[in-house]
């Protein structure tokens, strides 16, 4: 009799799991089904707790390109992941397009909505927000004074730095299209934009300062309130992004250092791991992996411009990629975490 019973429960339990398994599956499937590829990547990704892909600008081609950096050669073409410049076929129109050739500024975000999005900038003018991984135009402008960094704000609003026009501005992206309405702060040589959730303030940097602004007003007509500003250990701000592994820091380069600012004490440090290596001059991006791997670009002889390089260099471990031809400004970090 127990032995009868004991083998019963063995098979239910048996039969209990199998159904478990089968209605994970189904899930699974869903998901993919929703969502396609781009659940796929950040399910692959979170279920190996991999390093994110990276994202160059790269002015040789003109293009974004985001590249697996695990492949060791980034000309082979498995290593290209997913491209993308303004086209007619993705909703930018002739004036908007001219305004792209130098494209300097380059992230992902997740919006609250839960699509994903990139966020451009170049040089010859433009900004522009796009839904991921489709590429089609959601918001874009020509803005003018040489943008560095654009951001994108919770309530559907885009930040940008224009280093030339000397300008933070936030404009209403949220109300359409081709919104082109804006609230300006002034701020010398603007290279940085970075949106904080934590402290709900946006972080910008310029020539001289580090400031934190407060966003106020509606999505239809913002405003922007200087709540604190620290000045730079030396001249030129240059990048600015979250030090992922870290809450309270911020990585900021300028023309001669790389430093880690706490905003939680207003200090600057080049006291951090792998400072010896990571802090040099002309640092035009940086960014942590989750694996604690350090991502820079700087400039390298014999590329297109005196301000690109052909390489995407790693610390932490130390180590780099090279695409044959590449003419980068920036690389950053996939990662569409704010912080």
């Amino acid at each position: 009799m127990s032995k009868n019973i004991l083998t019963k429960g063995r098979g239910r339990l048996i039969h209990f799991r199998k159904k478990l398994m089968v209605m994970a599956t189904v899930v699974t499937c869903a998901l993919f089904t929703l969502f396609g590829t781009d659940f796929g990547q950040a399910y692959a990704e979170e279920k190996k707790h991999s390093d994110y892909w990276v994202a160059v600008t790269d002015q040789a081609s003109e293009q974004i390109l985001v590249f697996d950096t695990k492949k060791t050669n980034l000309n082979a073409k498995s290593a290209l992941k997913w491209s993308w410049a303004p086209t007619e076929e993705n909703g930018f129109d002739e004036e908007l397009i001219s305004a792209w050739g130098t494209p300097s500024g380059v992230k992902l975000r997740k919006a609250e909505d839960g699509g994903k999005y990139m966020l451009v900038t170049d040089s010859e003018g433009l900004v522009a927000m796009v839904s991921y991984p489709n590429g089609k135009r959601v918001w874009g402008h020509n803005v003018g004074g040489n943008p560095h960094a654009a951001e994108l704000l919770p309530d559907g609003n885009v930040a940008a730095a224009s280093s030339h026009g000397h300008f933070v501005r936030v404009y209403t992206a949220s109300q359409g299209p081709d919104s082109s309405n804006y609230t300006e702060y002034y701020l010398q040589g603007a290279h940085g934009v970075l949106w904080d959730p934590k402290r709900e303030v946006l972080w910008a940097l310029g020539d001289l300062y580090l400031v934190s602004l407060k966003v106020t007003g509606t999505p239809e007509a913002p405003k922007l309130e200087e709540i604190s500003r620290s000045s730079l250990p030396t001249f030129g701000g240059h990048d600015l992004s979250p030090v992922y592994s870290d809450i309270d820091k911020l990585w900021v380069t300028t023309n001669t250092n790389v430093y880690q600012y706490s905003k939680s004490t207003n200090t600057w440090s080049e006291n951090y791991e792998g400072a010896s290596e990571i802090s040099r001059k002309s640092v035009k991006s940086i960014g942590d992996q989750p694996s604690g791997q350090v991502v820079l670009a700087v400039p390298r002889a014999g590329t297109k411009y005196s301000w690109t390089t052909d390489t995407v260099d790693f610390y932490l471990p130390s180590d780099k990629r090279v695409l044959n031809g590449g003419s980068f400004y920036k690389a950053r970090i996939w990662n569409p975490n704010y912080q």
